[in-house]
């Protein structure tokens, strides 16, 4: 299937998509400031430069995009029609990076925690209370965040243990 837009357009849209302060992101640390926690954003010194990082809780946060992270079973992630090798390469290479960067994080200590965007869209509220109890419990390390900090639910899981 051929692209729908000319080079320049597609590379152009391309551009425009933010890595960083992110309408998810912003909305999770609108939520976290104003409960009392105190963050940094994108430490450099850390593997993988997580969005957020709870020192006091010796905590970081990743808030991933559906698409670009390979959300599995989602609505928000389909592998796109054109140029589909290429895509899965690299959606495939991002994956890769982010259980590197989330075992060397837990290897330094870290908990990690992923906020996916489906799940804060679809129900913002109990997605960031959740965020809370598993921050202030830190005992949901690499879980990721479906809006219940159930786990036996399936709505947060330990799915990256490696």
């Amino acid at each position: 299937m051929v692209d729908v837009h000319e080079p320049k357009v597609r590379s152009y849209n391309m551009s425009q998509i933010k890595s960083k302060n992110t309408r998810p992101e912003i909305l999770v640390r609108r939520f976290l400031h104003k409960k009392g926690f105190r963050f940094r954003l994108h430490d450099n010194n850390l593997p993988g430069k997580p969005d957020l990082v709870l020192r006091k809780f010796k905590t970081v946060i990743f808030v991933n995009g559906c698409f670009w992270h390979m959300h599995e079973n989602c609505k928000y992630f389909k592998l796109p029609k054109t140029r589909t090798s290429w895509w899965k390469e690299k959606l495939n290479k991002n994956k890769k990076r982010d259980l590197l960067w989330h075992k060397q994080l837990r290897n330094l200590g870290w908990n990690v925690l992923i906020v996916w965007e489906c799940k804060i869209r679809k129900d913002p509220e109990a997605t960031l209370e959740s965020l809370t109890k598993a921050i202030t419990n830190g005992r949901y390390s690499s879980s990721s965040f479906s809006g219940s900090s159930s786990a036996s639910s399936g709505t947060a899981n330990n799915s990256d243990k490696n």
